[in-house]
């Protein structure tokens, strides 16, 4: 126990330099994309615990899932919504860029994928728990006309009451979320294997780094919190990422 007690003492000193180190990775990775239009990053092959290539019919409809990407330490939702979801909604970041979402992939058009960091004060899924989440079953929100509505499919955030629509590219219901959820890029084959290559509409990867770097650290156990996602990322069932889900009930 005394080594183990070491040997996290001495991981945890290199926290000093994160900043540092993390300052010099941004300003390699940073560009145009940040502001919101598609932005190419590498790409990664969503896999199973096993390493073989995740079966988009393996996923159950209306259940999220739990990938990361373009970063190793940035969560997003996979999820299959059950329905098409044919794309083509006019959306708007913060900043007023504007982007078209592509829509949903896999066998029925019905897989998607966003970032899972809340564009409203980032609140994402950790290891301990999580505060925002996919709701199967009718939840309650006050939408943008503030009107007490009760809607099911919808992406959740119970910290502040930011509400978003996955079948809509995760467009902003209700809340003070100034913008929807940024969209995963995916690509289905042949094969039946999915790619995720890259990331549009608002990012918030800066100011996550920034605010969130040194518990990450602390969570993922390594210094490298803003490495790039490599030729493969692994999908997980969201509770086998995290040991709590938060209501908003």
């Amino acid at each position: 126990m005394k080594r183990n007690g070491s040997q996290r003492r001495r991981f945890l000193t290199h926290c000093g330099s994160l900043l540092g180190a993390l300052a010099l990775s941004r300003n390699r990775n940073a560009d145009a994309g940040e502001r919101g239009t598609m932005h190419r990053f590498g790409r990664s092959l969503l896999v199973d615990g096993g390493g073989a290539p995740f079966d988009a019919t393996a996923l159950d409809a209306g259940v999220e899932y739990l990938f990361h990407y373009p970063y190793v330490t940035t969560p997003c939702f996979l999820i299959d919504l059950g329905r098409r979801a044919p794309g083509g909604d006019e959306l708007k970041t913060e900043d007023g860029a504007s982007y078209r979402w592509r829509g949903g992939v896999g066998p029925n058009g019905s897989v998607v994928a966003f970032s899972a960091i809340c564009a409203h004060r980032m609140t994402h899924p950790t290891p301990g728990v999580s505060f925002i989440g996919y709701r199967k079953t009718k939840t309650g929100f006050y939408d943008n006309e503030r009107r007490l509505v009760q809607r099911r499919g919808v992406i959740q955030c119970c910290s502040e009451q930011s509400v978003y629509d996955p079948a809509q590219g995760a467009k902003v219901l209700g809340g003070p979320a100034p913008q929807p959820l940024a969209s995963i890029a995916l690509e289905f084959d042949e094969r039946g294997r999915m790619h995720a290559v890259g990331v549009y509409g608002g990012m918030l990867f800066e100011r996550y780094f920034d605010h969130f770097g040194k518990r990450l650290v602390v969570e993922y156990q390594r210094l490298d919190i803003d490495s790039r996602t490599g030729d493969t990322t692994e999908v997980l069932p969201i509770e086998q990422f995290t040991r709590k889900r938060v209501s908003c009930a």
